[in-house]
């Protein structure tokens, strides 16, 4: 397993967990069901055996934030291994889930046997932390139309399977999630929504969205161009 946000050549250079953590317990999620919630003690990792996670916290003006989603083979729990009494994030099962799960005392043990799970560990989150600056940078910086098309794009390549004439299908995402993930209102998201479906690159319903993420990829750059 390696991280999804590392380019070809990284991903050549990064150590795989699972090299070091044995087979652990497994347990299953049903969609909606909470994993660790505010203020409860994360004392575990988990992998992804199947399905997808939910990690948000609440801001300090008391709204939800959207960390991310998290798919099949990704690691998340890391703040077990901070040893914090509670954590400041709850996770949730966004869809039926399979998990398999490291009690932090276990993953100790390992490390001490084997001290390159902590590198692996370390490359892993690390990764992680280096997308979290780019879309902190886009938060700052970019108006909040260019901030949704980069997370429609970053969730198709996450999350969307991709189809011979070039779309992605992808599972439902609310307006309200969009606006947890890109900092902003549901209704702003709606609108902006529209206006994205309106220039055809995307569809959406109750049951799935489809996306034309090259063509947005294409557009986003323009506009920014344009802007700079």
């Amino acid at each position: 397993m390696t991280s999804s946000s590392a380019t070809p050549a990284q991903q050549k250079r990064l150590i795989d967990p699972l090299a070091f953590l044995p087979c652990s317990t497994v347990t299953e999620y049903k969609k909606g069901k909470v994993i660790y919630e505010y203020g409860q003690a994360c004392d575990a990792l988990y992998l992804i055996l199947s399905g997808t996670v939910k990690l948000s916290r609440i801001g300090d003006h008391g709204g939800q934030l959207l960390i991310d989603l998290y798919r099949t083979e990704e690691f998340f729990g890391d703040l077990a291994l901070l040893n914090r009494s509670q954590a400041a994030e709850e996770a949730s099962a966004f869809s039926p889930s399979t998990l398999m799960i490291w009690r932090t005392a276990e993953v100790e043990e390992i490390i001490l046997a084997r001290p390159q799970l902590a590198i692996a560990l370390l490359q892993t989150f690390g990764q992680r932390s280096l997308g979290f600056t780019h879309r902190i940078e886009s938060l700052c910086l970019e108006p909040i139309e260019s901030r949704l098309a980069r997370a429609l794009i970053r969730f198709s390549d996450h999350l969307g399977a991709r189809q011979p004439d070039g779309s992605v299908v992808m599972e439902p995402l609310t307006h309200e999630l969009l606006s947890q993930y890109v900092g902003t209102s549901r209704e702003v998201v709606t609108c902006h929504m529209m206006s994205l479906r309106r220039r055809g690159f995307l569809k959406y319903s109750r049951k799935m969205i489809v996306m034309y993420p090259d063509a947005l990829k294409c557009w986003l750059e323009e506009k920014l161009k344009r802007e700079n």
